[in-house]
């Protein structure tokens, strides 16, 4: 029987480039590995590397972009801070007439956001905003003795 950790979080500055992502998603996949956390790392992962670019596209100037990941009981929450206090376009309340191009590259990462996390949304913050999204821990399979 595992004793529950504490809740644990790490917290990095990312530069404002695309260079930010595999860095995001490396930090993300090693913050649910190292507690042997039950959140579900590809879908942590994939959705951190959404919100990062989303922050380093639709944002402007060279402040860094910081990203947070906390492991909870419940499961964990990743945020991404960037300097843009304008809230990210349907994160949480779709808007119909802007239902992305299933064949086009670009917009779905929102709707990817809303539709594998537990919960997401966004909040103002000092030097801008934080958007968020929380995955649930998902029980451990039993495996036949």
């Amino acid at each position: 029987m595992h004793e529950p950790h504490a809740p644990a979080s790490w917290r990095i500055a990312l530069p404002h480039s695309v260079a930010a992502v595999p860095v995001a998603r490396a930090l993300v996949r090693t913050a649910l590995a190292e507690i042997e956390h039950a959140a579900d790392c590809d879908t942590a992962e994939l959705l951190t590397a959404e919100l990062v670019a989303n922050a380093v596209e639709h944002t402007t100037g060279d402040s860094p972009i910081e990203l947070v990941v906390e492991l909870l009981p419940t499961g964990c929450q990743v945020e991404v801070h960037d300097p843009d206090p304008a809230p990210p376009g349907d994160l949480t309340v779709p808007d119909p007439l802007s239902e992305p191009d299933p064949w086009q590259e670009h917009g779905r990462g929102l709707l990817l956001i809303r539709a594998l996390s537990s919960s997401c949304g966004h909040r103002p913050t000092k030097s801008g905003k934080a958007v968020w999204f929380r995955l649930p821990v998902i029980p451990h399979q039993r495996t036949p003795a």
